[in-house]
């Protein structure tokens, strides 16, 4: 049974800089199979820019909505597109 890839942006609003938001969010993507990648954003939030299957894409997205341990989520922005395939491994940046 072949599945399609598909490609979400996130942008995560709270205290999720300066608490491991990334390195988490990295971990969960990697338990996924999902490429793509996490970074500081310079209005205090973190992007998070992930490719795979949608039912992974759904539960990281979920995860993201309660976080890290010590990240205080308040919304997740969230955006589906094409696969650009671009992603060999997730990787904070």
């Amino acid at each position: 049974m072949h599945f399609m890839k598909k490609q979400i942006i996130l942008k995560i609003y709270g205290k999720v800089q300066g608490v491991s938001f990334r390195y988490y969010a990295k971990k969960k993507a990697r338990e996924l199979n999902l490429s793509g990648f996490a970074e500081n954003e310079s209005d205090g939030t973190v992007k998070i820019v992930a490719l795979g299957e949608e039912k992974d894409l759904k539960e990281l997205i979920e995860w993201c909505r309660n976080g890290s341990k010590y990240a205080r989520v308040e919304k997740v922005g969230v955006e589906w597109l094409p696969p650009t395939g671009e992603f060999s491994d997730f990787v904070v940046e």
